[in-house]
């Protein structure tokens, strides 16, 4: 089996029916699950767990924390790619 996406060139058609059926049953099939409604969470800021991470009282500091924040995760972006294409 060939690594990245190599691999998806390997996959045959009824494999690729497969996967796009059940992501459009997913689709349509609507939030019918308590863990799917959101009604719950209207009210709270998306990311907002309670806790913060990334705080200071000093605007520079925090400023120099959020982009530090950023370099990494532009890293690990660009480590994910090299492995794809590997």
């Amino acid at each position: 089996i060939p690594n990245g996406l190599a691999a998806v060139s390997k996959i045959p058609a009824l494999g690729w029916a497969q996967m796009v059926a059940y992501a459009g049953y997913c689709e349509l099939s609507g939030p019918r699950t308590r863990a799917a409604n959101t009604e719950d969470y209207s009210n709270i800021t998306p990311g907002d767990y309670g806790f913060k991470v990334l705080t200071s009282s000093d605007p520079q500091e925090l400023t120099k924390k959020l982009n530090a924040e950023i370099a990494n995760g532009r890293l690990a972006m660009m480590a994910l790619i090299g492995m794809l294409f590997q």
